[in-house]
């Protein structure tokens, strides 16, 4: 049977996981109720999330491709639900509105741009950018590498978020290569290299701080 064959099972598959990855964020949300804080936990995944819905969805609206809109929609539903709860568990709820409304100025400024470029060029430049801004929030938890190394700890890793991107991106380079889709096989690729570098680390390191960094941490 060659490749082809399995399109159908692979686009199914791929769809599927896409799903269960905008409901991995509730599995952070669990680990910040079980604490009564999200102090500790990093808010941008689901600020990235909500921006990337929004321009996803702009960007399926110059397509015109209603399926496209709908998950995109199911998306920005849900990821204002995780900014909404973990509100309600942040520490210093000033800083977490200051980054929310960062965050609206970022996606706002290319909402602008999506209205203002020429019908011709928007469709290839738009998506450009979404390919771009994916790439960020993809190996964002990668800002942390510093602290991570410091403390040999991977705790402040959203893991659900990254094993669910590892497999999500997985799924989708396959379909780009039976398909024969360069753009899809390109962004996923460099998609599935970061979040499979990202997982690296969880074998790398613990996913709880060692004795005698807490220790340190204390006195500080």
């Amino acid at each position: 049977m060659v490749l082809e064959d399995y399109k159908e099972i692979v686009g199914t598959c791929a769809s599927i996981s896409t799903i269960g990855q905008m409901f991995a964020g509730t599995l952070i949300c669990r680990d910040i109720y079980k604490k009564g804080s999200a102090k500790g936990f990093d808010p941008m995944p689901f600020l990235g999330g909500t921006g990337m819905s929004i321009l996803m969805l702009q960007y399926a609206l110059i397509l015109g491709d209603s399926a496209m809109i709908v998950v995109n929609v199911f998306g920005l539903l849900i990821n204002l639900g995780y900014i909404i709860f973990y509100m309600l568990y942040a520490p210093e709820k000033g800083d977490v509105l200051a980054l929310i409304g960062k965050a609206v100025a970022f996606v706002a400024i290319f909402i602008g741009y999506a209205q203002w470029e020429h019908k011709d060029n928007i469709e290839f430049r738009f998506g450009i950018i979404i390919t771009v801004l994916l790439f960020l929030l993809i190996a964002s938890p990668l800002f942390h590498l510093g602290e991570i190394m410091r403390t040999k700890s991977t705790a402040s890793l959203p893991f659900p978020l990254i094993f669910m991107g590892t497999l999500v991106t997985f799924q989708w380079l396959l379909y780009g290569l039976i398909i024969d889709n360069g753009f899809i096989i390109f962004q996923n690729a460099v998609g599935f290299t970061l979040s499979a570098a990202q997982l690296s680390l969880f074998v790398i390191y613990p996913s709880k701080a060692t004795d005698s960094i807490k220790e340190e941490d204390k006195k500080k």
